[in-house]
């Protein structure tokens, strides 16, 4: 079985576990990316993903204040639709999400060293880099909740604080003024409408970090107060972290010299305003960002699938006898993830968790407003909100993809259906053995 530790994370800690895996993707990895769709509106598409996800925590915070439990999300899906193949595959939708994440931040922590070290490294040293990072994650999770906590923690308020210097002192070298606000529009990379709408998907990722703390529900101290709390300081760090960064890198970098260094803005951002030392800074704060993202992901996502095991929605093969569910579950999302970080480029791994994560939102959301309105208070009127928002912001990107991307569309697409499949199967086969043995 697998053991959770209640009390064992303090608010200060969850914050932590939450800004650290927003800010890991967020800024390091996404502001290039959602440049490449959105343009010189750059930073609207970050603010309008904050709108966003603010109407989806709302969702999140009733449901964690009426429900905490270190399952979070699966708890919230089981207590909505029962022991169903909509809340199983729901669930593993958001555990994939989460490993999806962790190839996103492993990718950019290859990216940003490879920038400092091109003249040495070969351009696949940006893949292994990557690997490097999974396999420390995985060790690293294998230490108790409290090392991971101060792990965490420290490493959160030296990359807060080490992007705060980047931004003020790349401003104030770019002459920053406020009427030049939106950088001036690309001719060579036009911004559309299809394409400012679909970028806010990616932006959403930037901001996803905040379902962290949810899972980690049952071993915050006080869970009804501090969970909801946690989530909304998070989000609220992250925003103006977030500004920042963006007015630093758009006064500093062309739009198109950021869509031409998407996977690495920030560093390429850094040596205009603060030359060679200014890279160096941007690329060890970039690993630090990264390598506490990737820790506090594989802490929440092994504790969300090692709930699934013990609700019995998953199938689960124990490596080791003897072994604790979440440390099996750990090498399984490792091993995932390992995968996607070898074969999906930066571009590739945060379309596909965009399209996942958002499908999953919406199903938390239907199923509150339907299923939850006896068991949780809450306002009808913000979750149709943020129900209606994600559905327009998803369609958007689809239909952005389809016509520069279809791929990934396709795989998303097959990938959903093999996990509605699957779990269809193995309940219905779990429902077989139950009745037969009785």
């Amino acid at each position: 079985m697998s053991s959770y530790k209640k009390n064992s994370i303090t608010l200060v800690g969850s914050v932590a576990l939450g800004t650290g895996v927003m800010i890991g993707a967020g800024i390091f990895a996404l502001v290039g990316q959602v440049t490449q769709l959105s343009g010189q509106y750059v930073i609207i598409a970050f603010m309008l993903g904050a709108t966003v996800s603010g109407f989806s925590a709302y969702s999140y915070v009733c449901l964690s204040n009426a429900f905490p439990s270190a399952g979070g999300i699966a708890m919230y899906l089981k207590k909505a639709y029962g022991k169903s193949t909509i809340t199983a595959s729901a669930a593993l939708l958001m555990v994939l999400s989460m490993v999806i994440n962790e190839s996103l931040v492993a990718r950019t922590f290859g990216s940003y060293i490879h920038r400092l070290f091109n003249d040495f490294l070969p351009q696949e040293s940006i893949v292994f880099l990557g690997v490097f990072l999974v396999i420390f994650a995985f060790v690293i999770n294998n230490v108790s909740n409290k090392s991971i906590q101060k792990v965490a923690s420290l490493t959160s308020a030296i990359k807060i604080l080490g992007i705060v210097i980047f931004s003020v002192i790349a401003l104030m070298a770019s002459t920053f003024e406020f009427d030049k606000l939106l950088p001036q529009a690309s001719s060579a990379n036009p911004a559309s409408l299809l394409g400012f709408v679909a970028s806010i998907s990616l932006c959403i990722l930037a901001y996803k970090g905040f379902t962290t703390i949810t899972n980690s529900g049952a071993e915050i101290k006080h869970p009804h107060k501090n969970v909801g709390r946690s989530i909304m300081i998070s989000i609220m760090i992250c925003t103006l972290l977030y500004a920042l960064v963006i007015l630093a890198v758009t006064n500093s970098l062309t739009i198109d010299q950021l869509i031409k260094a998407k996977d690495y803005a920030l560093a390429e951002a850094a040596e205009p305003a603060l030359g060679q030392i200014g890279v160096i800074f941007t690329v060890i704060i970039a690993i630090v960002a990264t390598v506490s993202g990737i820790i506090g992901s594989v802490f929440a996502v092994s504790r969300m699938s090692a709930m699934l095991v013990d609700m019995d929605m998953i199938p689960f093969y124990s490596l080791r006898k003897n072994q604790r569910t979440q440390k099996n579950t750990l090498i399984y999302i490792s091993g995932i993830s390992l995968f996607l970080t070898l074969f999906f480029d930066l571009s590739r791994i945060a379309s596909l968790g965009a399209i996942v994560y958002i499908l999953m939102d919406i199903i938390i959301h239907v199923g509150l407003i339907q299923r939850l309105k006896d068991q949780v208070s809450f306002k009808p009127l913000i979750v149709y909100s943020a129900i209606v928002l994600d559905a327009i912001i998803l369609i958007a990107f689809i239909v952005y993809k389809l016509m520069y991307d279809p791929f990934i569309v396709i795989v998303s697409l097959v990938s959903i259906i093999i996990v509605f499949a699957m779990e269809k199967f193995y309940l219905r086969n779990s429902e077989n053995d139950a009745s037969e043995m009785n």
